[in-house]
């Protein structure tokens, strides 16, 4: 654990479900100071344990998961049957114990299980709960399953990506679930701050479609204002010219934009080719666009001879807005990363060494950390229960025998 006392340390947070958009929030949380367990059951591990690669050595098992260890680093872990009566009611009481309860199941199902807020509630007026899920918990498609991809497509994300004479191009894994824990993660403080204040808690419904909805402002405000349908333009940008990503040395990639005449003047200066911003062509913005191919086939001439990073910093330096376009590997080796500790390495007992992703914000008197790797599965059942929850070696026998923690 940290030797500086953390911004959330107090704060006890009890997380059902799985995957990435509810723990993803749970991972935040305990990587400023919550406490934050992570409930599992053995018949129905978290669905990244199993279903998603990476594992270790190609091998999949419960704890030799990559995706799973990468949003659960800092979280205790227990094993409860919440289909046995003895599991719901040990449930029940880990949640009278905790402050904060995040949920990522379909809507109803906490609350067929005994575990809905209005139920949790009771005896319990500052508990916290937050539910996440596609679409939220009301409306006609509320009960509709689906993933991160198709969600992406069906917030529109899709229909502005790829070129205009092909099809939507389907965006890397959940990226709309990243959005809505983010932003999820906001809510819990904001209930946090409430409840301190007042002594209430609440219950934060949490539509990661509706949440997506944000990254698309632009082409939402246009159809609003005009009722004009933004359509996929490829890397084209109606406020830029050139924008785009051109194909260097070694097949490395440089993405780079301008966004005013001075922008396009100083890339110019920089490559060499100062003469082409007096041809009527390129003259102005309009005229960039008009000529796009042409502009393009002028930067590719350029770029094909220049290696990404060395042509970004030279673009950098006249004022243009430059940057490689990094590989997965490039990202583990970013000086800039690097330097801000982004990659916290942790030692997992099956994986080993792990490199943990740290939140993208610092604080400056209260700083996280990645506190632990993520657990295995039920590793915390007698830290959680006897020393937490206060259980007796005999009760916590006897719940093991009942299969309350099965």
């Amino acid at each position: 654990m940290s030797a500086v006392r953390q911004a959330l340390d107090g704060v006890k947070v009890i997380e059902f479900g799985g995957y990435g958009a509810g723990p993803h929030i749970g991972k935040l949380l305990a990587n400023y100071g919550a406490t934050v367990v992570h409930v599992e059951s053995r018949d129905r591990p978290d669905g990244f344990r199993l279903q998603y690669p990476p594992f270790k050595n190609g091998v999949a098992g419960v704890d030799r998961g990559g995706c799973f260890a990468y949003f659960n680093d800092s979280k205790y872990d227990v094993t409860v049957n919440l289909k046995n009566a003895a599991g719901l009611a040990l449930a029940r009481r880990l949640v009278a114990w905790g402050d904060v309860v995040v949920e990522n199941m379909r809507p109803g199902v906490m609350a067929r299980l005994g575990l809905g807020y209005e139920s949790l509630r009771e005896g319990h007026p500052g508990l916290i709960m937050l539910s996440t899920c596609n679409m939220g918990q009301t409306g006609p498609r509320a009960d509709t399953p689906g993933f991160g991809s198709q969600l992406s497509a069906l917030a529109g994300f899709c229909e502005l990506t790829g070129t205009p004479d092909g099809p939507p191009m389907l965006l890397y894994g959940p990226y709309i679930d990243f959005i809505a824990s983010t932003l999820g993660t906001a809510a819990i403080l904001a209930a946090l701050d409430q409840r301190h204040r007042t002594g209430r808690g609440g219950h934060i419904d949490l539509s990661q479609y509706e949440c997506g909805l944000a990254f698309i402002a632009p082409a939402l405000l246009e159809y609003e204002m005009s009722g004009r349908v933004a359509e996929r333009t490829g890397n084209a940008d109606p406020g830029a010219a050139p924008h785009g990503a051109y194909l260097c040395r070694a097949g490395n990639w440089l993405a780079l934009s301008c966004w005013s005449d001075a922008d396009f003047a100083a890339l110019l200066r920089a490559i060499g080719l100062p003469a082409l911003g007096a041809e009527e062509r390129f003259a102005t913005l309009g005229a960039r666009h008009a000529h796009r191919e042409a502009l393009d086939d002028v930067l590719a001439e350029w770029c094909c001879a220049q290696d990404a990073e060395e042509a970004a910093i030279l673009l950098q330096r006249a004022g243009v807005a430059a940057y490689p376009v990094n590989t997965i590997s490039d990202l583990f080796a970013d000086p800039q990363l690097a330097h801000r500790r982004t990659w916290r390495k942790r030692r997992h007992p099956v994986i080993g060494e792990e490199a943990y992703h740290f939140a993208g914000f610092e604080l400056s008197r209260s700083p996280g950390d990645v506190t632990a790797p993520a657990p295995l599965l039920g590793a915390d059942n007698t830290t959680v229960f006897q020393q937490f929850l206060g259980l007796d070696p005999r009760e916590f026998a006897m719940l093991r025998e009942e299969g309350a923690l099965d």
